[in-house]
């Protein structure tokens, strides 16, 4: 008897009252089965995509686009010719620029195995160490060459003519005596 009772017990307690019975599958179709659904009828395509090849449809022409990293005004300089160095804002100039070639004075001549180097002074005092290849004076004469006896400046300059003049200025160092 006890276990009748608890075989009902585990049966009714599988079952629930609130779930639906689910409902057998009929073989027969419902009457909205068998009416035909109508379509409704589409537009009409009035374009087509344009068909790109593989490599052009990745890319982007922007030939006709402003570039944004470009400044909005560019100042163009004209170059300097040699000649008209000279001209420029003496703030900018480097102090062994400041005077002419004529006015510093060589005081000793470093002569070395692979080349030789010069001291000079300007007009105030102050020493320089040239060498061959460097500028000095307002007209920034090249350093052509040093030798045991002075140094040999190269100046480039405009004549009246336009024409482009080179003048060698020889700068002697002091005999001793």
């Amino acid at each position: 008897m006890l276990i009748g009772i608890a075989s009902v017990g585990f049966f009714a307690q599988g079952c629930k009252k609130d779930e639906p019975n689910p409902e057998p599958v009929s073989s027969v179709k419902s009457e909205s089965d068998k009416i035909p659904k109508v379509e409704k009828p589409v537009q009409q395509q009035l374009s087509s995509p344009v068909k790109l090849s593989p490599l052009a449809s990745n890319q982007f022409d922007f030939s006709s686009k402003k570039d944004p990293f470009k400044p909005h005004l560019v100042a163009k300089k004209p170059p300097v010719p040699v000649f008209a160095r000279s001209k420029r804002v003496s703030a900018l100039a480097l102090p062994i620029h400041r005077f002419d070639v004529n006015n510093y004075k060589v005081i000793g001549i470093i002569t070395g195995i692979r080349e030789n180097q010069a001291m000079v002074t300007d007009p105030n005092g102050k020493g320089y160490v040239i060498k061959v290849g460097m500028t000095i004076g307002k007209n920034e004469g090249r350093i052509t060459s040093i030798s045991q006896s002075g140094v040999t400046v190269l100046e480039q300059f405009q004549d009246d003519n336009g024409r482009v003049r080179k003048e060698y200025i020889k700068i002697n160092l002091p005999r001793k005596q």
